[in-house]
């Protein structure tokens, strides 16, 4: 047998899902195809990718490194079909939350007047590299330390620590907050694409609990709703301004570092053109030279 596209559509869709019988419905087949379509690929390819050993299927260790791969593969196929058909070529940037902050609208409409042909699409995806190291993007703003493998990176600039509060919380009046202030209060944690965690606190004055989030817009709402107070940077501020929420400066915490990330490899030849623009809107004399 030979691997096909089919093959491959198959496995993602499975590994997205974690349902035979979603799966199916979304490729509109039926569950026996669907379950022989995977079999299929599991015996070419000499390993199991999906465990089956209990009522939740889940990925195996070889499916989860085969699922990136696999969606870049069929990302790089769609792309090459739609250049022959003289489609346009989107460049589409990625980014975990607050995507550049308040720089984001110049860096859109900058795109747009200096390179009308390519149309940017800026995609928030609840991924700790945004959807990159998948392929599901071509390059991705992010924030703090990217350790994937396969990925460049070039510092943009760095944002301030803030944290976020009810609008009515004692500490939302105040002027600026230090770390210790927060002791003995539940923080909300984004579990899944933030950088924030208790290590940034000393070990005698951390939050007494955590909630756990996966997304911006959750974290938003478990502060406001008084569950919890965050921290972030000085761009979910920016793009996230809420009449229920006060976002005060945090004194004693390191800036975040803000980084553009591409994969190490072809990629979209508008990249580097994207890189240039996304220095000169968010980089600024104060900042270290890039590198």
């Amino acid at each position: 047998m030979t691997i096909e596209l089919r093959h491959f559509r198959c496995f993602l869709a499975i590994a997205d899902t974690l349902s035979v019988t979603r799966a199916a419905e979304r490729l509109h087949l039926t569950q026996p195809a669907v379950s022989r379509t995977l079999r299929q690929l599991e015996q070419e390819l000499g390993v199991r990718l999906v465990d089956r050993s209990t009522h939740h299927l889940a990925l195996t260790p070889d499916g989860l490194t085969f699922c990136d791969q696999a969606a870049i593969a069929v990302t790089a196929f769609d792309r090459a079909l739609g250049q022959a058909r003289r489609a346009a070529w989107p460049l589409r940037l990625g980014h975990a939350w607050s995507a550049a902050g308040t720089y984001t609208t110049a860096l859109l409409r900058r795109w747009h007047q200096e390179h009308p042909d390519t149309p940017l699409e800026l995609l928030r995806i609840d991924d700790r590299t945004a959807g990159l190291a998948r392929g599901d993007v071509d390059a991705a703003l992010l924030r703090g330390e990217v350790r994937a493998p396969g990925l460049l990176t070039e510092r943009l600039t760095t944002e301030p620590r803030v944290v976020g509060l009810p609008a009515d919380d004692p500490l939302a009046g105040r002027s600026v907050l230090s770390l210790t202030d927060l002791a003995g209060r539940t923080l909300a944690l984004n579990t899944v694409s933030g950088i924030t965690t208790l290590d940034l606190w000393p070990t005698t004055a951390r939050p007494a609990s955590t909630v756990t989030i996966g997304n911006t817009d959750d974290w938003i709402a478990a502060i406001t709703g008084g569950r919890a107070v965050g921290v972030t940077t000085s761009a979910t501020a920016g793009m996230h301004p809420h009449p229920a929420m006060a976002y005060v400066p945090l004194a004693d915490a390191p800036p975040v570092p803000v980084v553009i990330a591409w994969r190490d490899g072809p990629g979209h030849p508008r990249i580097p053109d994207l890189i240039r623009l996304a220095r000169e809107v968010l980089g600024g004399p104060d900042d270290e030279p890039p590198r």
